[in-house]
């Protein structure tokens, strides 16, 4: 069972317990990018809630780096997408706002 999927059974089972208190406070820190104090990991969790705790910290970085990975695929395709649209352009003239705004765009050679 996924970390995450884990945490969310044991925090709905305990919600007044300090562990499930912990996990959710670093699950909601996460979240938020806001900082979150490491004695509390080790103060308030025992062995088996630390290596949770430490799972999801792995899964959330990794979930991060995929969503960083879809994020970077989406941005490809469109570029890809506007490379194509850009090649499609009829080649006949331009109007000529066109040809001022492509000669405005050229820096002058020195």
């Amino acid at each position: 069972m996924r970390a995450i999927k884990e945490a969310r059974k044991f925090i709905e089972r305990n919600p007044t317990e300090p562990a499930a208190k912990t996990l959710a406070k670093l699950v909601l820190a996460l979240e938020k990018e806001a900082d979150f104090p490491l004695t509390d990991l080790y103060s308030a969790l025992d062995h088996d809630q630390f290596r949770l705790a430490l799972r999801i910290l792995e899964e959330w970085r990794l979930d991060r780096y995929y969503l960083g990975k879809a994020r970077l695929f989406e941005v490809s395709m469109l570029a890809h997408g506007m490379a194509q649209a850009g090649d499609a352009e009829p080649s006949g003239p331009r109007s000529a706002d066109a040809a001022s705004t492509a000669t405005e765009k050229k820096p002058e050679k020195r």
